[in-house]
């Protein structure tokens, strides 16, 4: 009897920022692995998402919202995201239901006429307009770019998420199964934990601070005796008005943070966790090459 074809793949997931694309990505793998907010530019790395099916595995890459840089940690998020634009076997173009064409929109789609990779249009968060509208929407996306395929979702729901993995399915070359069945992600325990304090910050601070927070994971063990992880990490931003900020009033804003954060590392971890958080002011930290090195971005890519 011959055996049924398996079938594997790389997908880069690009758009402008705050789309939904790491919303999409923890929805398929069915658990948080990219951070999510609803302030923009929220992704710095390139994120795997690993989804594997009986007779197929997905390898998704989750990049920076492509936006104008203003810092050197703001050019390597955008060249993280355009370079993977290269390295895979099919793009899925995402864009937010809810807004116009834009520039930013344009100029993805002109990064899109130089590859020969497919390309899918992905329309997120239909479940926040009318359906009557979508027609017209895809119109003024389809005039610019011939699309293989333009699929409807809602990443947050779920609707027509496993219609697009299907179609995905369709699309990628025979190949090997690159990761075990049950791992979800590449990135190592300890980045995700930093993205989930970040995320954290991220939600509870105002404007004038989430895009200068870096987190470090400074220990992480096992308490002796004990089922419980510690886990010990350094919150840096770059001005002492923005410390003062995460810490909060009697050290209020710090200590919701952590609690926010446990929570979901628990969840990661399968385990208790005792959550120490320092803040740590480095001035300028997004325009020094080697503050950058010293939080995980690569040299070549900045």
């Amino acid at each position: 009897m011959e055996q049924p074809t398996y079938k594997s793949g790389f997908i880069s997931i690009i758009g402008r920022p705050n789309v939904g694309k790491s919303t999409f990505i923890n929805q398929v793998v069915g658990q948080k692995i990219a951070i999510m907010s609803d302030k923009p530019q929220t992704t710095r790395n390139k994120i795997q998402g690993v989804y594997t099916a009986d007779d197929a595995q997905m390898i998704f890459i989750d990049t920076p919202g492509i936006h104008k840089p203003k810092h050197k940690l703001g050019d390597f998020m955008v060249k993280s995201a355009t370079d993977t634009l290269k390295e895979v076997d099919l793009i899925l173009f995402m864009v937010n239901a809810e807004e116009k064409r834009g520039r930013g929109d344009e100029y993805i789609i002109d990064l899109l006429k130089h590859v020969r990779t497919p390309v899918f249009l992905v329309i997120n968060k239909i479940d926040l307009v009318h359906p009557d509208d979508l027609l017209a929407f895809i119109e003024q996306y389809k005039d610019l770019y011939p699309f293989r395929e333009v699929v409807p979702i809602s990443a947050l729901g779920g609707n027509n998420v496993s219609r697009l993995l299907d179609t995905i399915k369709a699309y990628l070359p025979e190949g090997p199964q690159y990761y075990p069945a049950d791992q979800v992600t590449d990135h190592p325990e300890r980045f995700i934990i930093s993205e989930l304090i970040r995320e954290k910050a991220l939600q509870l601070t105002r404007e004038e601070v989430p895009h200068s927070i870096a987190v470090v994971i400074e220990k992480m063990e096992q308490a002796e005796n004990k089922d419980v992880i510690r886990v010990m990490a350094t919150i840096v931003v770059e001005r002492p008005s923005q410390k003062g900020i995460i810490i909060g009033r009697q050290g209020s804003m710090l200590k919701e943070i952590g609690k926010r954060a446990r929570a979901d590392i628990e969840n990661l971890l399968g385990s208790q966790v005792y959550l120490e958080l320092w803040v740590k002011v480095q001035k300028d930290w997004r325009n020094k090459i080697s503050q950058l090195r010293d939080f995980g971005f690569r040299e070549d890519e900045y």
